[in-house]
């Protein structure tokens, strides 16, 4: 890989992660008071997350079965309030057993 093209890349992804923090700030200069709003953005973070997290479940495993089960696995502790740790747990080792078993 050359050392310009690296540089540019470093370039442009910095210039756009700065955009992405900088714009909101400068659109949005009052205090937001609009009950809708609000709760869009309040929302915005778990969205983004689940958009990163669930393909990333389902193409960890070999099998889409085994995935589903350690996904559901995991609702359900997190359903119960079960720590991250255990909920990670559990899921890992639903999809291994799912998996062990055949499926």
């Amino acid at each position: 890989m050359k050392t310009e093209y690296l540089l540019m890349g470093i370039l442009v992804m910095a210039g756009m992660t700065y955009l992405i923090r900088v714009t909101p700030m400068v659109l949005f200069r009052k205090k937001i008071n609009h009950k809708w709003v609000k709760s869009f953005l309040y929302y915005v973070p778990y969205v983004v997350l689940s958009a990163m997290t669930f393909p990333a479940i389902f193409s960890s495993t070999g099998s889409k079965l085994s995935a589903s089960f350690g996904c559901v696995a995991a609702m359900i502790l997190a359903y119960f309030k079960r720590s991250l740790l255990t909920v990670a747990l559990g899921a890992a080792i639903t999809a291994f057993l799912v998996q062990l078993a055949g499926f």
